[in-house]
């Protein structure tokens, strides 16, 4: 599927905006907002914005229509070098992350871009070998088990675990998300080979886990081939399902009729790293991985429907086909919060059944000095909602071995809440609002009326609809800063917000109409306790161009960096903010980036940018390190729109003007994982 196939296969056609590609869009999330809304329910929970004044803020907000996807401009190759300092700009940050912001790039260059005095530096591409006996890399000849030893294909959720004390050693663990098979493999010439390629593709989905070794802090890492930890995580790999959703009739299969054992994780967006040492990846687009019945209870609300798949899965693995009794529930095993343990590649991984089933962007850890752990999730689907879960246990120091079992089922059991906003409580005061967690779960027990336990968590969009929570504009990242104990809550845009007859309109939370370019929401739990049923909250960022009515930087009020869809975040050691986007500066035509934010003092509220991805690229999964100066970012669906004959991007294999490339090397894209250095 590319840029060049009927707009019959691609929905999205002519409606995407930035440089958001309908392919993207396609193989990402079925595109999701080319169909109907699946919260019919939804409705504004308070008074809309039009009919109050905001606040002393003056956010004027305008309508717009969102813009039409132009076509792909010509490509421009160019070194992966420096970019001109944005205008005015000196240097930002602090200490070994000093850096002068780079201006926007536009969209049509093929490069990384990072400040003046800068490097980038692939760690991992797709199908590097993982292990001694992986096949070398070779996508002109498609092979499941090859893939099964090799570094996946588009990685989302990153996060670098540095090992050992004096920082040469460390754990990358990374998602990958969705593919792009017509990029990856050449066309074949029969059904057998069809058949390879779609178990090929099903290999490179999944998750993996891979030791780095560096001589010194501050330099680049490597990848070790054959470390002991490496291990790759598939569509077939087994994972335990937990809570009290296990073992019920609402996720028993022919294959499985115990109900505990499923098989698989894909779609896998964002995440998080926990205190005791795991790492949780959720399951986001699962939806058009299915055939289904649309009349069977929970299709239309998780967007399910009974025709061809995104990936045509169904036609190698029965499975995927849920129209029949055999397989009606496997939907109902994915959309759910997973946790894998990457110190023990011999470890089951979790699917946590007590954080709910929706289509979970991540989930973050915030753990109070009692001890008390709560997970922030969002739900990243047009109207949907915001969520918290709150352990049944508290969380215990240390490392031993008791320490360790009893923190692994601390995502097992506990309460679980979906987020409600009240309007303006001061209209003078900076539109600070307040807000509640309305129990889901409590004390063991549904508190939904006409829902058992297990409805509530394998139903869970059911069940906040009906305790009236309030539908957001796609919820994204939500990660607590450990600095201040805010919560940092990433909208990455709704362009249906007071658009579709019947769907609300702008309120205070989600304060535009047609939201293009998406906020983030600040929240301040009540008495600072992550266990809290009521909070605070505040608009920190309306995005787009600073001259653009409607637009708000923390009370920043000089120049800033243009940004759009805030995707997925990071915070320094500093409690600054750090922002990639996927879907590109409200100026049309800019690529997408990382962004740096300071949250407090004089500086709040400063957007600068830091690099800027190749052409038609994500910035995924940010880790900042600041005390060795490095930053790291997943790079994901570079040239989405181009062909096996005709690649749109050659990152991160470029080859310098004027060199020939290898003889036999293969001249195409491939999602990376980069660190990027001073030197």
């Amino acid at each position: 599927m590319t840029a060049t196939d009927s707009p019959d296969l691609l929905p999205m056609w002519g409606r995407t905006h930035g440089n958001r590609s309908p392919v993207t869009c396609q193989l990402k999330c079925d595109s999701a907002c080319a169909h109907p809304v699946p919260n019919r329910s939804a409705e504004p929970s308070f008074a809309d914005i039009a009919s109050r004044q905001l606040t002393r803020r003056s956010l004027l907000i305008g309508t717009g229509a969102v813009a039409v996807a132009a076509a792909v401009p010509p490509l421009s190759v160019r070194p992966a070098e420096a970019a001109p300092r944005a205008a005015g700009a000196g240097e930002v940050g602090s200490g070994a992350l000093r850096f002068t912001p780079i201006a926007s790039v536009d969209d049509a260059v093929d490069a990384l871009t990072v400040p003046k005095g800068w490097r980038w530096t692939p760690i991992l591409r797709w199908g590097d070998p993982l292990f001694d006996d992986s096949p070398a890399f070779d996508p002109t000849v498609p092979d499941a088990e090859a893939q099964e030893r090799q570094f996946g294909y588009n990685n989302d959720y990153l996060d670098i675990l540095v090992t050992d004390r004096r920082g040469r050693k460390a754990l990358l663990c990374c998602n990958h998300e969705y593919v792009n098979r017509a990029i990856m493999f050449p066309p074949t010439s029969s059904a057998a080979l069809e058949r390879e390629v779609l178990k090929a593709t099903m290999a490179a989905h999944g998750f993996s886990v891979v030791e780095l070794r560096r001589s010194a802090t501050g330099r680049p890492w490597r990848y070790v081939r054959g470390a002991a930890k490496n291990r790759r995580i598939t569509a077939y790999t087994a994972f335990e399902l937990t809570g009290a959703a296990a073992g019920s009739d609402l996720v028993t299969t022919a294959a499985d009729p115990s109900g505990r054992r499923i098989l698989g994780t894909f779609g896998n967006c964002s995440g998080g790293t926990t205190p005791w040492g795991t790492i949780l990846s959720g399951e986001e687009n699962f939806n058009g991985y299915f055939r289904a019945d649309p009349g069977a209870r929970g299709s239309a609300r998780y967007g399910l429907t009974n025709k061809p798949s995104t990936y045509g899965w169904e036609n190698i693995d029965p499975r995927f086909d849920a129209t029949g009794p055999d397989y009606a529930n496997e939907p109902h095993r994915f959309g759910y919060i997973v946790e894998i343990d990457p110190q023990d590649p011999t470890s089951t991984p979790r699917k946590h059944s007590a954080l709910g089933r929706f289509k979970h962007e991540g989930a973050n850890i915030r753990v109070d000095r009692d001890g008390t752990v709560a997970a922030y999730m969002g739900d990243d689907e047009r109207f949907d909602y915001l969520y918290k879960f709150v352990s049944k246990w508290k969380y215990r120091p240390g490392s031993s071995a008791s320490a360790r079992r009893h923190n692994l089922r601390l995502l097992t059991e506990g309460d679980l809440y979906v987020a409600r906003f009240s309007g303006v409580q001061n209209p003078g005061n900076d539109n600070l609002g307040t807000g509640s967690w309305i129990p889901l779960i409590m004390n063991g027990e549904s508190v939904v009326p006409g829902m058992t336990h297990e409805e509530v968590l394998v139903f869970t969009r059911e069940a906040a609809d009906t305790m009236k929570a309030t539908p957001m504009d796609r919820c994204e990242d939500v990660q607590p800063n450990l600095q201040s104990g805010k919560v940092y809550v990433v909208c990455t845009n709704n362009a249906d917000r007071g658009v579709r007859p019947g769907k609300p309109g702008p309120d205070a939370v989600n304060p535009r109409a047609a939201n293009k370019n998406g906020h983030i929401v600040e929240i301040t739990e009540r008495g600072d306790s992550a266990g809290a049923t009521s909070f605070r909250w505040d608009l920190f960022m309306v995005c787009g161009d600073a001259g653009q009515a409607g637009t708000y930087f923390g009370g920043w009020t000089g120049d800033v960096a243009p940004i759009s869809c805030p995707d997925n975040i990071a915070f320094d050691s500093r409690g600054d903010l750090w922002i990639a986007t996927d879907g590109a500066p409200s100026s049309i035509g800019k690529a997408d980036g990382l962004f740096r934010v300071p949250l407090q003092g004089a500086e709040r509220g400063h957007l600068t940018q830091f690099l800027a991805v190749p052409v038609q690229a994500e910035t995924c999964g940010p880790v900042v390190h600041d005390t060795d100066g490095s930053v790291f970012v997943a790079v994901q669906h570079p040239g989405e729109d181009g062909s096996w004959e005709q690649q749109l991007s050659f990152f991160p294999d470029y080859v310098p003007e004027g060199a020939t490339p290898r003889r036999g090397a293969w001249r195409g894209p491939r999602p990376a994982v980069v660190q990027v250095t001073k030197g």
